[in-house]
């Protein structure tokens, strides 16, 4: 079975989108910032890629030349301009489902970005945070059907393994509301696959949720 991580795999230098991507589960895929994702690509409107497009995952380098869209150039040559410090933006977290953490982060492959919560299948799936949903699908592999969450122009939180989905893309989600409802993960055993991610990058979401 394929790991929850971007980690083990061999990372390409370019992404053709798929028909059901958008640019937060591109990036969420690589383990990158969309941000950066936009910036390499001079991409302006996240909402603007289709499928076939072809969007580069690194900076472009020193004399190189940006990915191309159906054969077109979308960015100029010469070396990336370094990216200015990003404040961090403060994010009020909650659990997002009840249950205990039968798996932590880092514990294994399954869990090298994110936790595990075991409950019963159907149980709620609430949002961990106010914010949008930027993807609702079942098109990143290992994760069966997922939501992704953005906070704000730092965080996102990720809900995998899901019964069912109550939330569309583009839906705005209050804290605590319930987005989707529990399923079967691996091991054939209910579970929620939880993660934060900061900036592209998956941190140990216990560190963030509170205590119980």
């Amino acid at each position: 079975m394929l790991s929850c991580s971007s980690a083990l795999r061999w990372q390409p230098d370019t992404h053709v989108v798929a028909a059901g991507e958008t640019i937060y589960s591109i990036a969420f895929r690589y383990d990158i910032d969309q941000r950066d994702l936009m910036a390499w690509n001079r991409i302006d409107n996240a909402a603007l890629i289709y499928p076939g497009q072809r969007l580069r995952l690194s900076p472009v380098g020193g004399g190189g030349q940006a990915a191309t869209s159906g054969g077109r150039s979308t960015g100029a040559t010469g070396a990336a301009r370094p990216s200015p410090p990003r404040a961090t933006q403060s994010v009020s977290w909650r659990w997002p489902t009840d249950g205990a953490v039968i798996e932590g982060y880092g514990a294994s492959t399954k869990t090298r970005s994110g936790i595990q919560i075991g409950g019963k299948r159907g149980q709620p799936v609430r949002a961990a945070s106010a914010g949008r949903i930027v993807y609702a699908g079942s098109g990143l592999a290992g994760y069966g059907h997922l939501l992704i969450v953005k906070h704000n122009d730092d965080y996102l939180s990720a809900y995998g393994h899901n019964d069912r989905l109550l939330a569309r893309e583009g839906d705005e989600v209050a804290a605590g509301e319930q987005i989707a409802s529990m399923g079967i993960g691996p091991g054939r055993r209910p579970l929620l696959h939880f993660e934060i991610r900061r900036r592209g990058e998956p941190v140990d979401p216990l560190r963030y949720l509170p205590q119980r």
